[in-house]
């Protein structure tokens, strides 16, 4: 069992997972200091100077902090269209890399197809 646990643990993916989440914390906390240090203000201005993550409710004893909640919902998008930029990013040079190379009877093939057509 420790033999295949070594296996497991030492895959490519699964190493590639643990740097994924080392990094997405370390950028999730770049985010969260763009959103409340520039990101927030800069809204603040247009709406007034309001800091979101002073919004709070209470009803009796419970405090609703909901501005906390506005500024977890705009770092979530912020994460998500960054790495949705990414992906496309990445996609766009794999995708450039899947050239595929017509050979000549594929070409030869392609245009008899097309005078075939041509015909009907």
């Amino acid at each position: 069992m420790i033999k295949e646990f070594k296996e497991f643990i030492s895959r490519g993916s699964v190493m590639d997972l643990a740097v994924g989440v080392i990094i997405g914390g370390a950028f999730t906390s770049i985010v969260k200091a763009l959103v409340n240090y520039l990101i927030n203000p800069l809204i603040g201005l247009f709406i007034g100077g309001i800091d979101f993550s002073d919004w709070v409710l209470k009803i009796g004893s419970a405090t609703f902090r909901f501005g906390s909640f506005i500024n977890a919902v705009i770092n979530f998008l912020i994460i998500a269209f960054v790495i949705f930029l990414l992906v496309k990013a990445v996609n766009k040079l794999v995708n450039k890399k899947k050239v595929v190379k017509i050979t000549p009877e594929v070409q030869l093939l392609e245009e008899i197809r097309d005078l075939l057509k041509k015909q009907n």
